[in-house]
């Protein structure tokens, strides 16, 4: 007990100061578990001699891992993107892993084994991937978003493989009838599982939910993932598989989200074990044996992988520098390479030397991977000259459409926001230009008219080719921080007159916002809120400018802008004030009112002070009024102004008098 509490004493120290130390150097988190299994397993300091309870604790992380790919996967996000996710990355699958299997069968290694290690070395790295695409702010560029698609698709071809894998194992002579009936099995259990797993999911977790305990939850949650995983286990398939199952079955029920945030912490702990369980695995003997050939293999995966990628993409008509982007991006192994290792390992399928081999490759491609991805850029400048040429065209479509605006508006983003934002702009006179970087977006909006360009607005060149010196007003229309956060250090830097106006989700990062140099942040969130809440009010019986006043008051608060542009707003039981106060009224005219068949011209007065705020016609949506309308029997006017004015309008649209 003694020895064993010590054991873990090391582990957990080791493993602390590990990732600090990783995640100071901006490396992931992972690599700092290799090193703690590294050096704490046999090969150096044998604090942990034997592997293999450690590594049957390290496969409940890969259970964990595999529950958290089913609980994000989604049908439908999968259909809106299957032509990338299908297309390049099912053919990025299968190129890649016929064409190291065949490397492998000519190096002299056992077709099976050579399955593994190409089913393994295929797979890229989601964690390192996302990670740096979100650091670069290129997630929903054309590159980010091709190589989240493809390893998309990877995700989902974990789990036949977790299928073929045990089933290579079998000691059956007829291989087609082991894998046809793997599959029947998996085929018949998925089904039973999907079928009837949907709705019983619900009505207990509703259950379980009901008791208002979250201890009692969470251990629900783990007690329906272990018990799907022992399930699929004792068909003669993988924990993996039952895991990724429940995952998506919990997907459907409306606890996910609860869920994911709970499972979160045991999740990445287990995972860490399994990350420190692979690396006692790693022999510094068979490595110092072998360092050339595992450095052959680092190089030949990174270019064999980056070359695949490349071309399939350009197969698929994306842009040569966005293709090159794409392939050095995903040019190292993944998270699943090592648990397709270890289910090889644990099936006997493979051993020795070539484990090594390929598990030093995969750990040094992922340790390398992000100091490659940085320069992606650079390196798609240096092989596609067309690349730069077609940026510098991108620039001059873009200064050529400004070349003539100024106090203009830029719009960074062109998604639903930034085109009700335009509309309104554009029944404004108020000229603006709108920067996007999703191409299919851009042409169908600049096709219909829209003053819509692609472009990156974090760049500076491409704020300067709109003409942010000679702008009026900026405004950042997405959600997105760290996008948010890039734009306004470079209209600081450069631009620091032009007033930024920021949309964000809630208020976490207004404060952020606003030392950044925003002008202005709009939190999506609270102004639906204020929506809901005059809404209700009104419904509620609250006086309509009692209301207003109450929102008013509150923007005032919230927004530096608002404030001092509401004058004369106090109490607001104050009957004077409300008495001052402009409000809406309907009046309906019939066939017995002055105004019948006269024309609003020579009716109306400007002396009420009274606007026409709106008018209704019978069988006519969205009438709009002008000086020579005719009223007639059935309308609906709308008018607007102070109590007593209106009273005057009224009577003069109804009597033709006025008192």
């Amino acid at each position: 007990m003694h020895n064993t509490l010590n054991g873990i004493l090391v582990l957990l120290t080791s493993a602390v100061m590990a990732v600090a130390l990783f995640r100071a150097l901006r490396l992931p988190a992972m690599l700092a578990y290799f090193m703690v299994g590294l050096l704490l397993g046999p090969q150096v300091f044998a604090v942990f001699p034997d592997i293999e309870a450690s590594r049957e604790l390290g496969e409940f992380g890969i259970v964990f891992l595999m529950f958290s790919i089913g609980l994000e996967f989604s049908l439908p996000k999968l259909y809106s993107m299957r032509r990338t996710v299908v297309g390049v990355g099912g053919a990025q699958v299968l190129i890649t892993l016929l064409s190291m299997m065949g490397l492998g069968l000519m190096a002299g290694i056992s077709w099976q084994a050579a399955l593994v290690i190409a089913s393994a070395l295929t797979m890229s790295s989601t964690a390192i991937v996302s990670k740096m695409l979100v650091e670069r702010v290129d997630l929903n560029s054309r590159h980010g978003r091709l190589s989240i698609s493809v390893l998309l698709f990877q995700d989902i071809a974990v789990v036949p493989l977790l299928i073929l894998i045990p089933a290579l194992a079998s000691s059956s002579s007829d291989l087609v009838t082991t894998l046809l009936g793997a599959a029947l099995k998996a085929g018949i259990l998925l089904s039973i599982l999907l079928v009837f797993g949907k709705p019983l999911m619900n009505r207990w977790f509703a259950l379980v939910a009901r008791q208002r305990s979250r201890e009692l939850f969470v251990m629900n949650v783990l007690m329906v993932t272990l018990m799907l995983a022992a399930a699929t286990k004792l068909a003669g398939l993988s924990y993996a598989l039952g895991a990724f199952v429940a995952g998506m079955l919990i997907s459907e029920t409306r606890y996910r989200y609860q869920v994911e945030s709970d499972i979160a912490p045991f999740r990445d702990i287990l995972l860490g074990m399994f990350f420190i369980s692979i690396g006692m695995l790693l022999d510094l003997h068979a490595l110092a044996n072998n360092l050339g050939i595992v450095l052959l293999t680092v190089l030949g995966l990174i270019l064999l992988k980056a070359f695949v990628v490349t071309i399939i993409a350009r197969l698929f008509k994306f842009e040569m520098g966005v293709a090159i982007r794409t392939g050095v991006t995903l040019a190292q192994a993944g998270e699943f390479s090592f648990v397709l290792l270890a289910l090889g390992l644990e099936q006997h399928l493979i051993t020795g030397h070539v484990l090594q081999i390929a598990l030093a490759a995969a750990l040094i491609s992922m340790a390398v991977a992000p100091f490659i991805i940085q320069y992606n850029l650079i390196i798609a400048e240096k092989l596609s000259r067309s690349y730069i040429r077609n940026r510098n065209q991108q620039l001059a479509v873009i200064s050529t459409a400004t070349k003539t605006l100024k106090n203009h508006v830029i719009i960074c983003g062109y998604g639903r926001s930034g085109q009700y934002l335009g509309r309104f702009l554009s029944e404004e006179e108020i000229p603006f230009i709108a920067l996007d970087i999703d191409p299919a977006r851009v042409q169908e909006a600049a096709a219909a008219g829209e003053n819509v360009m692609y472009g990156d607005a974090g760049r500076r060149v491409v704020l300067e080719a709109a003409g942010a010196s000679l702008a009026k007003a900026l405004i950042i229309s997405y959600i997105d921080a760290q996008s948010a956060h890039k734009i306004l250090h470079v209209v600081q830097d450069l631009f620091p007159a032009l007033p930024v106006i920021v949309r964000t989700f809630d208020e976490s990062d207004m404060e952020s916002f606003r030392a950044a140099g925003a002008t202005e942040v709009v939190p999506e969130i609270l102004e639906g809120s204020l929506m809901l809440a005059s809404h209700a009010l009104v419904l509620l019986g609250v006086p309509l400018n009692r209301v207003v006043k109450r929102i008013r008051r509150f923007r005032e608060e919230r927004y530096k802008m608002f404030r001092g542009f509401f004058h004369g707003v106090s109490d607001i039981e104050n009957p004077v004030m409300d008495k001052n106060q402009a409000r809406l009224h309907t009046v309906v005219i019939s066939s017995t009112d002055y105004c019948v068949n006269k024309r609003l011209i020579d009716v109306w007065l400007s002396e009420f002070d009274v606007e026409i705020h709106s008018m209704r016609r019978i069988n006519i949506a969205d009438f709009e009024h002008t000086p020579d309308t005719v009223f007639l029997d059935g309308d609906v006017v709308v008018l607007l102004g102070t109590p007593a004015n209106m009273s005057r309008a009224e009577q003069m649209l109804l009597t033709g008098k006025t008192t």
